[in-house]
């Protein structure tokens, strides 16, 4: 047994080959293969192409994809923002329910949780039922009954956008208060007692006790939220399909039409690298954030 361990710790390489040849295969090979494409004037519709700069230069200068930009950037701006902070106040009112024995306390995680397990499509389908214009939108079918006016939340564009924006922070938001939830359980008691003991109401308990300890945490649910919207695809695509018009269109559905609707390959696949930077741009930020506050902890 010694032995064959011996060999393993000599050999890392050889175990870790079956690894790298499947991320290679499946993972980088395609990576690779999308950032060539980018720099070419590929079509689904050709079977030749040449190598160029007009993919991105198309991509900088169109201004549908460039309001595309600005659409993804509100959609993600709002959605990282929102999903925090009703994500930190249900981990709180969870946590207090826990604390102090309160029934259903479980039941009402658990009912949170569940969104987060729904498929985007399937998240798409049901709140297209619940919002619709048509017949079959419930919202709307009630507003009658009680005899208001039908509301446009799909077939209005600022409507369509806010509605799309907040169905996502009704499914994203499980996730933030399950990390912060986590957070919250790794804080001393002790502390909040002390404070207590020192006259600290319930804001300043927060603001000098909760955040400060759980910066680390809001951090990373952050900077995955991000990349986790930046990439939303599933749910938009059934939802709206990006419309009416090009109102909720962001930047993965562009990639998708751009390549199955024009049959442009290279401009989708530039699209998709912007991506790739943006997301990588993101997970810098947070290794070096990371990294700056080990040398301090270090220190």
């Amino acid at each position: 047994m010694k032995k064959s361990k011996a060999i393993l710790y000599r050999r890392p390489l050889k175990w870790l080959m079956p690894m790298i040849l499947m991320l290679g295969l499946f993972y980088f090979y395609p990576l690779f293969d999308v950032i060539r494409m980018s720099f070419t004037d590929a079509s689904i519709l050709e079977p030749t192409y040449s190598y160029t700069l007009r993919s991105y230069s198309k991509m900088l200068n169109d201004p549908e994809i460039l309001d595309t930009l600005l659409t993804t950037f509100i959609f993600v701006s709002t959605n990282i923002v929102m999903q925090i902070i009703i994500g930190m106040m249900i981990a709180l009112l969870v946590k207090a329910g826990m604390q102090r024995g309160y029934p259903f306390t479980e039941a009402g995680r658990t009912i949170v949780l569940i969104a987060w397990m729904i498929p985007g499509v399937l998240v798409g389908i049901i709140w297209k039922l619940i919002l619709s214009t048509s017949n079959y939108g419930i919202i709307n079918y009630l507003l009658e009954i009680i005899g208001l006016s039908r509301v446009g939340f799909l077939s209005e564009p600022n409507m369509a956008l806010v509605s799309t924006i907040m169905v996502n922070i009704w499914r994203g938001t499980a996730f933030s208060m399950i990390m912060l939830y986590a957070g919250l359980q790794k804080i001393p008691e002790q502390l909040y007692e002390a404070a207590v003991v020192d006259g600290a109401n319930a804001f300043q308990k927060f603001f000098l006790i909760t955040l400060p300890l759980m910066r680390h945490i809001i951090f990373i649910n952050l900077v995955l939220i991000t990349i986790y919207t930046f990439n939303q695809f599933d749910m938009i695509m059934s939802l709206t399909g990006g419309g009416p018009g090009r109102s909720t269109e962001v930047l993965t559905l562009t990639a998708y039409k751009q390549m199955f609707k024009f049959f442009d390959m290279g401009t989708s696949s530039a699209i998709s690298v912007l991506l790739l930077v943006l997301n990588l741009s993101i997970a810098v930020v947070y290794y070096v954030f990371v990294l700056g506050e080990h040398e301090t902890d270090n220190q």
